[in-house]
């Protein structure tokens, strides 16, 4: 099929998530349709080249086509794809788990909970949450503290923890009993009312990703963290974005040695090669559901696939093996400087970075210049006018160089 024809299928009949179709079916229109992959390098349908400038939507840690993880799927897929986790195991889970835990210091983590993305990772916390103070004698805890232009997910009650009203679709009051703060300062400040009535806190820490890339003060999330124990509150901790070394360490928390109550991951669990999550927890949350009448009673389908705990294992089988988080530090300090140069150029606004993830404010339309930067070879998307720069760990530093370069182009 030509890669025209495929294309006129396509806009007939797909249905894009944050995406203008109207624009996007037009026919003068030509999408994308990425056919391949290596490293951080995608071709499209008619063989052009583009750095991937945004790790497939903050997906991909290692890379395209990695040699371990895909011998891994493929090992499992001559084993078997996918059994049920309601009542069965399998070795894949087991280590997988334990590996999790064994990542956060201390021995707090204990329990894992697996489910399918980033909205059903945060759906677990907070309903183990709320059920545990419910079944444990403090029925009264029904709240839970989020920021403003926090970003959850998109499920509904994720997005009802959310603070943005754009990614609440057409009817803002559901889910959740949310109580919205704008700072630290703010939970000093609740009525003794609010204070009893709180379950958990849920943050993204160090940085709000679709709120812009803002950036947290420094130490905020230490002092979050003191907070929470001295009122006994539980602390969810959102690293579906910041996980797996984003941030120049494995988690965003451990920057500041903190090990919250709940700890979601998605994203990058896989290397970014198959959708999947895990909430992990302390003991003190997995014994407030003993007995059968306290049974967690939610979960998915593909629950623990064995694929992509397949793929879980061997991406941290990489970052062992490859000193991925070793290798980070010149990189983190290499972008830096590209874009306190990148600054200097008419029509850039602000630059913010932790890590290897980095928002750029520009004073057009984001989404135009993220159209223009593929003219230069680099696939990136906007939040509004702030472009975001988040490459696989993989990057290069001549290929750091290069998308820094096609965003300056493109501007």
């Amino acid at each position: 099929m030509t890669p025209t024809a495929l294309a006129e299928i396509e806009k007939r009949h797909s249905w894009h998530p944050f995406t203008p179709m109207q624009a996007w079916t037009a026919e003068e229109h030509e999408p994308i349709m990425i056919e391949s992959g290596q490293g951080c390098v995608l071709r499209d349908q008619n063989g052009r080249e583009y750095l991937d400038g945004n790790a497939s939507i903050w997906t991909n840690i290692h890379g395209h086509n990695h040699p371990v993880i895909n011998a891994a799927i493929f090992e499992q897929l001559g084993k078997v794809s996918h059994t049920s986790f309601l009542g069965f195991s399998h070795a894949p889970a087991a280590l997988l788990a334990k590996e999790l835990v064994d990542l956060l210091p201390g021995g707090k983590m204990e329990r894992v909970f697996f489910s399918d993305d980033g909205s059903t990772a945060i759906e677990c916390a907070v309903r183990m949450a709320l059920q545990f103070w419910r079944q444990n004698g403090r029925p009264e805890r029904d709240t839970i503290v989020a920021f403003d232009r926090a970003y959850h997910g998109d499920t509904l009650g994720a997005a009802s923890l959310g603070g943005i009203p754009t990614f609440k679709g057409s009817a803002n009051q559901f889910g959740y009993r949310v109580l919205r703060v704008a700072s630290l300062d703010a939970l000093d400040l609740l009525t003794a009312d609010d204070q009893s009535r709180l379950a958990a806190v849920i943050i993204e820490p160090l940085i709000q990703g679709v709120a812009n890339m803002r950036l947290w003060p420094k130490g905020m999330l230490r002092e979050l963290n003191a907070w929470c124990g001295r009122e006994d509150v539980f602390l969810i901790l959102d690293e579906v974005m910041t996980g797996f070394g984003r941030t120049g360490k494995m988690f965003a928390c451990q920057h500041e040695d903190v090990v919250p109550d709940f700890l979601c991951l998605a994203k990058g669990l896989t290397g970014g090669y198959l959708p999947m999550a895990a909430a992990l927890t302390t003991k003190r949350v997995f014994e407030g559901f003993h007995g059968a009448e306290n049974t967690f009673f939610y979960g998915h389908s593909y629950t623990a696939n064995q694929l992509g705990c397949a793929a879980a294992l061997a991406s941290l089988r990489i970052f062992r093996d490859e000193a991925v988080l070793e290798h980070l530090e010149p990189k983190i300090a290499l972008l830096a400087e590209l874009l306190a140069e990148l600054r200097n150029t008419p029509g850039v606004l602000a630059t913010r970075q932790i890590g290897l993830i980095a928002g750029i404010d520009v004073e057009r339309s984001g989404a135009e210049v993220c159209l223009a930067a593929r003219k230069h070879g680099l696939l990136t998307r906007p939040i509004q006018n702030t472009l975001v720069l988040m490459p696989p760990l993989c990057v290069t530093e001549m290929e750091l160089r290069q998308m820094v370069l096609a965003i300056q182009s493109a501007v």
